[in-house]
């Protein structure tokens, strides 16, 4: 009898202990480092500094392409801006983008619609998933453009090029909010 209360302690201390590690190898990720890992760009810094950084590096437009980055100005909402990696080019007024920490902070989401929005269809203005809402939102966010990738189909995976564990919080039924990417 005493062997089972033994083995009944030991259990519960066991199970308390795996429930508490389990959140440390959790991934938190910014837009920013996710998209410089899946995408390719060796961008540092904020996202709202990727537009004047890829200046004279990388080739940028307002044309969507696969693996290109889509960087978002700042906004009063965003601040620091917001960048996503295109995973698919639906037409010219629709992609699926994968990005991290916008419906859910710190959160990665593969393929969730982004649509042009813009009176001139130019991407200037967009709106994308959002997860709590499970649509497109109410919010339009201004872009500067994409910035492409000079490796092309280096998106393709929407793989991070690390080590870490991938913990994907959401997808395309469900997208995150931005706050800074350092």
């Amino acid at each position: 009898m005493k062997f089972q209360v033994l083995a009944a302690r030991f259990a519960l201390v066991l199970t308390c202990a795996l429930t508490m590690a389990a959140p440390a190898a959790a991934q938190f990720w910014q837009c920013a480092p996710y998209a410089r890992s899946i995408s390719g760009i060796e961008i540092r810094g904020n996202a709202n500094t990727w537009w004047s950084q890829a200046a004279g590096r990388y080739e940028r437009g307002r044309a969507p392409k696969v693996g290109a980055v889509l960087a978002f100005s700042s906004t009063s909402h965003m601040r620091m801006g917001h960048v996503a990696m295109v995973s698919a080019v639906v037409n010219d007024r629709e992609v699926l983008l994968t990005h991290a920490n916008w419906s859910r902070r710190g959160g990665i989401e593969t393929n969730v619609r982004a649509v042009d929005v813009s009176a001139n269809g130019d991407w200037s203005m967009v709106k994308v998933w959002y997860g709590p809402q499970h649509g497109l939102g109410t919010s339009a966010y201004p872009t500067k453009g994409f910035i492409y990738s000079d490796h092309p189909g280096h998106g393709d995976t929407a793989e991070p090029d690390t080590d870490m564990p991938k913990m994907t919080l959401a997808s395309a039924t469900t997208s995150p909010t931005n706050t800074a990417d350092f």
